[in-house]
């Protein structure tokens, strides 16, 4: 089994960050799909909810010159993703590649196994929005004497209103042998799961309770122990998925072949609901899960009217109405209580009542083939993009992106010709034993089978329209010859 550089724990050293980047994000469509799911997508001020995560890690990033690597958890789709948000933000460590989704206790068990046994783990979802950092990092201090002491320690967040969206935690009694304050980890009575209405304004009133965000705080050791006691079966499978992992570079990828054999369950019911050894910690700040749209759209003010907007969106005699614009201008004329997300390739117009039921419909448009329900028009590579602009029974039109130093795969096509030109930047082009450079209005063909490559050398970003035509226009009509990237897959 690999083993990351990151170090056995000392009284000084710092907290180890675990981003588990998983989920699907369907309540967010049509902006998040599952060729990009809604911690990758930029909500925020121009930045993805990972970008935000990992801002907010920084503090436990070095104690006293001791560096902390930061580790994700990610589904091998997303890979070239979280790579991209780590260099974006400056974030460093490892990113460890589950070969199928398996919910949170094996994406747990994994980065458990993978760090030492003293390390303090920080295990936080990708797709949260926590706006005060500083009383983040305050909140999880607070945990790490309970978690050094062998406990786990989950945080719960002062509730503000009786959501029925969340799961609720019961806080009972102080524990002993840690420092007893107001904000002091204290047991958990029990895990109680999303209520209705009526229900979650009972559990309000009786002010001992705290929404479940789905964070944790425990030594690496202590995790496995409690797997190996409630858990035995994930735990084994993942051990053995671990000893047969691999390194690439920054990536780990364990066993396929054993990790898909291991039983999907979420670390709530693996072990939190069970083990005697939970503590919770309250959270005072704002949070959000970023659960629905409804959600989204109060990270964005409102006007005198209640109408929220990003992007082009534009508003008469309407009220309490968000809009999610993208290229196109988007007006709203005498509605009210209305969310309409805009995207090149599908809208999406509801009640805000209603947010809660687009996965159903996500769900129903992937029943019936259509391909907006899971697939972005615009499609991110770790090159740069595509952007599928129009299509026809033998011809499709893209734009193509290319980041500076940036280069496609050395390949060929056995179906279909390429036509491009260039709009924006140089490019490198190389068509069989000819290589050569083209610059803004200038055009090259590449013909059926002909081995060929694009490159960026520039500093500025690349951009093509490439025009195909052939019998067969599909993305795995690819054969590569040599990658940058390791990719064997279609892209």
């Amino acid at each position: 089994m690999s083993k990351s550089p990151m170090s056995p724990m000392s009284p000084m050293s710092p907290i180890i960050p675990i981003v588990l980047c998983g989920g699907s994000g369907t309540r967010l469509w049509p902006l998040s799909r599952k060729s990009l799911p809604k911690q990758f997508v930029p909500l925020i001020n121009n930045k993805s909810l990972l970008e935000h995560t990992l801002l907010r890690l920084q503090s436990f990033a070095s104690t006293k010159g001791h560096a902390s690597p930061v580790m994700c958890v990610a589904a091998e789709e997303h890979r070239f993703f979280v790579q991209t948000a780590m260099q974006s933000v400056g974030s460093k460590g490892l990113i460890l590649l589950e070969p199928v989704a398996k919910n949170t206790a094996p994406a747990m068990a994994l980065a458990a196994l993978q760090a030492n046994p003293n390390d303090l783990l920080l295990f936080c979802p990708a797709d949260h929005h926590i706006a005060d950092a500083k009383g983040f990092h305050e909140m999880v201090m607070q945990g790490v004497e309970a978690a050094r002491a062998e406990h786990i320690v989950t945080f719960g967040v002062t509730p503000s209103f009786p959501s029925t969206a969340y799961g609720y935690i019961e806080a009972g009694e102080s524990i002993e042998g840690v420092h007893n304050t107001a904000d002091a980890p204290r047991r958990v009575a029990q895990f109680i799961e999303k209520p209705n209405a009526e229900r979650a304004a009972q559990l309000i009133l009786s002010g001992n309770v705290l929404w479940n965000a789905g964070i944790f705080l425990a030594k690496a050791s202590t995790l496995i122990k409690a797997l190996e006691l409630h858990a035995p079966d994930i735990l084994t499978t993942c051990t053995q998925a671990m000893k047969e992992s691999s390194v690439d570079g920054d990536f780990i990828r364990p066993g396929s072949k054993v990790f898909a054999t291991c039983r999907s369950q979420s670390i709530d019911y693996a072990v939190m609901e069970r083990d005697a050894n939970v503590v919770v910690v309250p959270f005072h700040g704002q949070w959000s899960d970023v659960g629905s749209w409804n959600a989204v759209a109060t990270l964005t003010p409102a006007d005198k009217s209640g109408n929220r907007i990003v992007g082009k969106g534009f508003t008469q005699q309407t009220k309490n109405t968000y809009i999610h614009a993208g290229e196109r201008p988007v007006v709203a004329l005498g509605v009210d209580h209305l969310i309409i997300i805009d995207t090149p390739d599908a809208l999406l117009v509801a009640n805000s009542d209603c947010v809660e039921q687009v996965k159903d419909i996500v769900a129903q448009l992937s029943d019936n083939g259509v391909e907006q329900a899971t697939q972005h028009r615009r499609v991110a590579r770790p090159w740069g993009w595509y952007d599928s602009v129009d299509q026809g029974a033998r011809f499709q039109v893209k734009r193509i992106g290319v980041k500076p130093g940036a280069s496609l795969s050395l390949q060929k096509h056995h179906h279909r010709a390429e036509h491009w030109i260039v709009v924006k930047g140089t490019g490198r082009i190389t068509c069989g034993e000819k290589v050569f450079l083209l610059t803004e209005n200038q055009s090259t063909y590449i013909p059926i089978g002909e081995v060929h490559r694009l490159e960026n050398p520039g500093t500025l970003e690349l951009e093509i329209i490439e025009v195909q035509s052939g019998s067969y226009l599909g993305e795995d009509d690819i054969v590569r010859l040599e990658d940058n990237y390791g990719r064997t897959d279609k892209g």
